[in-house]
């Protein structure tokens, strides 16, 4: 299953991803949709990305029932951006001295998190991290280059997620 991502014209962090008659609003990175990823430029990577796992918080969310690998994020997660490190976008294990995001968030926008093979293998150091799917701040605010959705629409999202679904950012 294919669904497609577009940019909304004249608003760069604004964007409709499109699963089959649904159509559902998103943020997107504040450099809106780039050809050319790398750490930091605040783009979203055009291209076809595959969501592979699921994070989410036990305390904000009782899920259950995903379609892809699901695990609780704790307080101890993070994930690496260092380009200097072999764990660079990968999962670790807080603390650490390597540069990375924390999955516990005091803000809810990694309540739930789904990982995408953005960069995965091979992670190539540079080319862009931590490219997740999670919920959006208020008034779609842009993402520093993720795919961001409202309550409402990670619901909708969740329902047709698949093994195969597949997002081609346009």
């Amino acid at each position: 299953m294919i669904a497609h991502l577009f940019r909304r014209i004249g608003q760069k962090h604004l964007g409709v991803l499109q699963i089959g008659t649904l159509s559902l609003p998103c943020a997107i990175g504040r450099s809106g949709i780039v050809t050319q990823k790398h750490e930091g430029d605040g783009g979203t990577p055009r291209g076809m990305l595959r969501p592979v796992a699921i994070y989410f918080r036990p305390d904000q969310l009782k899920l259950h029932g995903f379609a892809l690998p699901a695990k609780s994020i704790t307080r101890e997660a993070g994930w690496c951006d260092d380009l200097h490190s072999p764990r660079y976008n990968r999962l670790i294990a807080l603390p650490s001295a390597l540069s990375h995001e924390k999955l516990w968030r005091e803000d809810p926008l990694y309540d739930i998190v789904i990982e995408t093979d953005w960069n995965r293998k091979p992670a190539i150091r540079g080319k862009g991290s931590a490219i997740f799917i999670h919920l959006a701040r208020p008034g779609f605010k842009p993402t520093e280059g993720c795919i961001a959705f409202d309550r409402k629409g990670m619901k909708l999202f969740l329902s047709l997620l698949r093994m195969n679904l597949r997002i081609h950012i346009h």
